[in-house]
């Protein structure tokens, strides 16, 4: 049994992030030699000077690699600052007693409790070292984005896209908000790619753009 002290589990959008594209984000690209010849390098950079995102190695974020299920937990915990200090708990919460596939005390298991109480509606068979597809990653950055604003619903015009039918059905309403949002855009002939193993780059961008996004609306 949990308590909720308030409605808002998160920190204050403002707080999330607020950055703009230039000066030391440069500087911190740096740090990663392989993201030079990335278009999202700029935005990669920013989220690593904000201590959101961390690479492979020190001097590697291996934009390409795909992004498995625990990195991305992990990065939309982080990013949206979704967290537990809003509710209190009569026993410390485990993630074993959540997910079946999930152990305690992994470098992960702290991203899926908070996911877990902030609803983000993982699967609770959900193995971590699975590779995250595209209108995954997006179903669950949404509904942070989601929490963290604490956004009422809303109606929007849906975006004609070549490929809606390979879309799981129940992600289409996130991919949709999605692309309102511009946190996710069509390619040059209006594909998805929804089943598309997802990279940390293209996962990168996205955060980027989600947070943007809570900024521009809280202005």
């Amino acid at each position: 049994m949990m308590k909720i002290k308030t409605i808002v589990t998160t920190l204050s959008v403002a707080s999330i992030l607020s950055f703009s594209i230039g000066g030391p984000l440069f500087a911190a690209a740096l740090d990663f030699a392989d993201i030079n010849k990335t278009v999202a390098k700029e935005k990669i950079a920013a989220l690593h000077d904000q201590g959101i995102i961390e690479g492979v190695t020190a001097t590697e974020f291996r934009p390409e690699h795909k992004l498995s299920n625990a990195q991305g937990v992990q990065l939309i915990t982080k990013g949206l600052q979704l967290n537990l200090y809003a509710i209190d708990f009569v026993k410390i919460p485990l993630a074993s007693d959540v997910f079946a596939n999930i152990e305690d005390n992994t470098w992960f298991s702290e991203a899926f409790i908070n996911a877990f109480y902030n609803d983000i509606d993982l699967p609770k068979d959900i193995t971590p070292s699975k590779t995250m597809t595209k209108e995954q990653f997006t179903y669950y950055l949404v509904r942070g984005v989601e929490k963290a604003g604490n956004l009422p619903m809303i109606n929007i015009v849906p975006t004609n896209i070549a490929d809606e039918t390979d879309i799981t059905p129940s992600y289409q309403g996130a991919v949709q908000r999605s692309l309102t949002w511009k946190i996710n855009t069509l390619n040059s002939v209006d594909k998805f790619n929804p089943t598309s193993e997802i990279t940390r780059a293209e996962a990168a961008v996205m955060l980027f753009n989600a947070i943007e996004f809570l900024n521009e609306r809280q202005a």
